[in-house]
C-alpha cells in the first residue's frame, strides 16, 4: 500500500494537513507530539533495563 506513494502524494497529504489544522496550529501539534514521544521513551527505558537485568541473572 505504501510502496505506491511518491513525492506528489506527500505534498498533497501535507497540504491537506495545513488546510485542516491551519498553519498556526502545526508547530503546537509538532511540539506536543515531540513531548509525548520523549515521555514515552523515558517510561520505556527503565522497563527495558529491568527486563535486561532479569534476563542476565
Amino acid at each position: 500500500m505504501l510502496a505506491n506513494l511518491n513525492g506528489w502524494h506527500a505534498v498533497i497529504v501535507i497540504a491537506m494537513i495545513v488546510l485542516l489544522f491551519g498553519a498556526a496550529k502545526i508547530p503546537a501539534l509538532a511540539r506536543s507530539l515531540g513531548q509525548s514521544t520523549r515521555i514515552f521513551r523515558e517510561e520505556v527505558k527503565p522497563e527495558l533495563r529491568s527486563s535486561d537485568d532479569t534476563e542476565q541473572r
